[in-house]
């Protein structure tokens, strides 16, 4: 069963009233990276290639052209205990040719999140704007989350 909107914007940080929706909370956009060299997944390990900063122009708005981007969501996300997080993107992206990938977040997962924004056709998102959803889902679990990217970009 999905929380409320209310009950996940207990656990974001910072959430303003326009970001709480019925079923969640919409995540914005905080910055954009691009890789530029590559990463490696292991048996035993991982490696995240190396990522250079996407600048946006003077009134904070990122033209970005076809291709894979890093976007790092602005709100700090404490996923609670018997709890499962899901990233969605919001309807205007698919709109305007774009997806946002997510993973499952853990119960325990504490950090600022990313996800990767795939831009079909050339597009430009202001700094700020509510490019995600975020929803709780009561889960089943054993143990926290306690991996690598605990804590990230906090």
């Amino acid at each position: 069963m999905y929380e409320s909107g209310a009950f996940v914007a207990a656990h974001l940080d910072p959430v303003a009233d326009e970001q709480v929706q019925p079923n969640g909370v919409d995540l914005t956009l905080a910055a954009v990276e691009r890789q530029v060299e590559p990463g490696r997944i292991d048996t035993d390990g991982k490696r995240v290639g190396a990522r250079e900063t996407v600048e946006p122009d003077d009134d904070g708005v990122y033209r970005l052209e076809p291709g894979a981007y890093v976007a790092r969501y602005g709100e700090v996300i404490a996923v609670p205990d018997d709890h499962v997080g899901f990233v969605f993107p919001r309807s205007s992206l698919i709109r305007n040719s774009c997806m946002l990938n997510t993973a499952v977040w853990d119960a325990g997962y504490e950090g600022r999140g990313e996800g990767l924004l795939q831009v079909g056709h050339t597009v430009e998102i202001e700094r700020g704007a509510r490019i995600a959803q975020f929803v709780l889902s009561t889960a089943d679990h054993e143990g926290h989350y306690d991996g690598t990217y605990q804590g990230e970009n906090r």
